[in-house]
């Protein structure tokens, strides 16, 4: 029960499940430390980076948090293959999750039975 509320509380939110530590390893993956020192001017990506210290310096600092949230959401798509992540999973799986559930479809409607009389107008 408790499980489903935390994921019904923020059911939009693409951060909501995903670790700092998983959002971190993905940009230094993608840029490298030098790279997003470039874009995201920190000390702790720019002198002697290392992901322990720029994982303290981030839980402890919600501007740099921030940041570092912003460009992993901006990316998105890109580092999941043009897919975005909801949760850990594929955002084509959870669709097809939560697609429309199927009913049944309405009966083909027989077609009208043909009748070979021919009508004949009088004038």
């Amino acid at each position: 029960m408790e499980e489903e509320n935390k994921t019904q509380e923020q059911p939009n939110n693409p951060l909501h499940g995903v670790k700092l530590a998983t959002i971190l390893d993905t940009l230094v993956d993608h840029y490298g430390w030098e790279a997003l020192g470039d874009r995201i001017k920190i000390n702790c990506f720019q002198n002697n980076p290392t992901k322990k210290s720029s994982l303290n310096f981030l839980r402890k600092t919600p501007w740099a948090r921030d940041k570092v949230e912003q460009l992993y959401l901006k990316n998105l798509k890109r580092f999941n293959g043009g897919e975005g992540m909801v949760r850990g999973e594929n955002v084509k799986a959870v669709k097809k999750k939560i697609s429309k559930p199927k009913t049944n479809p309405k009966p083909k409607e027989s077609a009208p039975a043909q009748n070979n009389t021919k009508y004949v107008y009088k004038k």
